[in-house]
């Protein structure tokens, strides 16, 4: 049986060309515990609704941001083909009801990596974005996003190496192009399916990567109820 938290939407902004940042507000939200990199499952459909037992009633969403003061930030991407989850981002005003799980998850920063790759496309941004707030200053990140076009580019959480490429490129020739140290560091991989096991195959099969140092969170794959 999942326990959810519940809160209140509390603000929404657009912040790309197709990303909404829906913010949750509410007294439960003041004392979460949250790691940057987990997500959380949000109720995006109704129980009552035969459709929304067929389609799913729960989508998963990187936490962008939070605050001890009593709020959460998630990033919503919208596309043409939108599934439960960009349906409700499209609907929601502030002021509705929300109600979600509380974070998990493994896609977390690993202290010991000598260096940070994360590859990915724009669903993955989100989660890049809370990684790299929480790299030391010092901690060296290289990385590679793909993405319909420049519109699609979130702000950039800090500086560094991070290789935006739009398609028709490809994530895996975005990354075999990066000038990496001659040591393996850790990978962050997230986005499609398909694409983050290329991604790893090259790692691993071209680069010498052990796949113990490869971090994969596959976010959507193509016709996959639950994954839209």
């Amino acid at each position: 049986m999942r326990l959810f938290l519940n809160g209140v939407v509390d603000e929404i902004e657009p912040i790309t060309a197709r990303m909404r940042r829906v913010r949750i507000a509410g007294p439960r939200l003041r004392d979460l515990t949250w790691v940057p990199g987990t997500h959380i499952r949000l109720l995006v459909g109704d129980p009552r609704s035969p459709r929304s037992w067929v389609r799913g009633l729960l989508r998963t969403y990187t936490i962008w941001d939070h605050s001890p003061d009593g709020y959460l930030d998630l990033c919503i991407l919208d596309h043409p083909a939108a599934g439960p989850g960009a349906l409700w981002a499209r609907r929601v005003r502030p002021g509705d009801p929300a109600a979600f799980t509380a974070p998990e998850g493994r896609l977390v920063l690993r202290a010991d990596a000598p260096y940070h790759l994360f590859a990915g496309d724009e669903t993955a941004a989100v989660a890049f974005g809370a990684l790299h707030r929480a790299l030391p200053p010092s901690a060296a990140a290289y990385g590679a996003v793909v993405a319909d076009g420049p519109a699609d580019r979130l702000p950039p959480a800090r500086t560094g190496h991070l290789t935006w490429t739009y398609r028709p490129g490809e994530l895996v020739d975005a990354v075999r192009a990066l000038n990496l140290p001659a040591e393996p560091g850790v990978a962050y991989l997230a986005g499609e399916a398909r694409t983050c096991q290329a991604v790893r195959d090259h790692l691993v099969r071209e680069r010498g990567w052990s796949r113990r140092d490869v971090v994969v969170k596959p976010f959507w794959a193509p016709g996959r109820r639950g994954m839209d």
